[in-house]
């Protein structure tokens, strides 16, 4: 599935899903996702902090804002606030919310936090934006942990500017491919369906797209990452057979 809005894009993979026999994969969610748990594992390495001691927040509640909450939270992130227009998400809001972000008030935002994004990084290891030009300033990284990370993912312009970022930030990664770390969804969905067809897999379940973020991360050797390279680029031929041989097996693995 393609470019379909939030949150129809939930209702029509969940009634497809049911419908069909097949695999059925929306990659604006599952694609996006995998390649930001991917890059975030790496980004993790390079600073030297715990995936799941990190507090991350998302900027940006669609389609590929709620996949990517959901991913970081099975890869064990417990620290994450996910904000929108109104800005943070939680418990008790009223404001501009539908049952997937009723999911995210009930399952982020330990602290009940209340308020807009920029105030929501204080204390922040990651930025995560999946959602429009302009919606996030330099200067609120600042505010942000020891080596901050900013992935600002809106195309084809991100939330800040990638230099006014480097500025403050460790480690920078865009959609864009004329500046380093290019967060692209080509990095995981040819192996994903690779890996789906070889298996005969009845759907992709969420280890087999566990599998692809771990593939994706680790084709880039440990000692070769750093503040530049926590992603592959989108032309190595590893990566997709790297993908679809891990995706073969998880769903071998879980019965699918």
């Amino acid at each position: 599935l393609e470019d379909i809005s939030a949150p129809r894009c939930f209702v029509v993979e969940e009634r497809l899903r049911d419908l069909l026999d097949i695999p059925v994969f929306h990659d604006d969610q599952h694609g996006t996702a995998v390649v930001v748990l991917a890059a975030l594992r790496n980004a993790a390495r390079v600073v030297k902090k715990d995936l799941a001691r990190l507090k991350i927040v998302v900027n940006g509640a669609g389609a590929a804002g709620i996949a990517c909450i959901r991913i970081l939270r099975r890869a064990g992130v417990r620290q994450i606030i996910g904000c929108d227009r109104s800005g943070a998400i939680f418990r008790g809001r009223e404001e501009n919310m539908n049952p997937w972000k009723e999911w995210v008030a009930a399952n982020t935002n330990p602290e009940g936090f209340q308020g807009p994004v920029d105030k929501a990084v204080k204390g922040a290891d990651v930025f995560l934006g999946l959602s429009g030009p302009g919606t996030f300033e330099a200067r609120a990284i600042r505010k942000m942990a020891r080596d901050p990370i900013v992935f600002a993912l809106a195309n084809p312009t991100p939330e800040v500017p990638p230099g006014e970022a480097h500025r403050y930030a460790r480690i920078v990664a865009t959609g864009r491919s004329d500046f380093p770390n290019q967060i692209n969804n080509v990095l995981a969905f040819p192996g994903i369906f690779r890996g789906a067809l070889d298996a005969r897999a009845r759907c992709i379940n969420e280890p087999m797209k566990m599998a692809a973020a771990r593939a994706i991360a680790s084709s880039i050797p440990t000692d070769h990452l750093n503040e530049e390279y926590i992603v592959p680029s989108v032309f190595d031929r590893r990566v997709t057979k790297a993908v679809a041989s891990a995706v073969a097996r998880a769903a071998a693995r879980t019965g699918v």
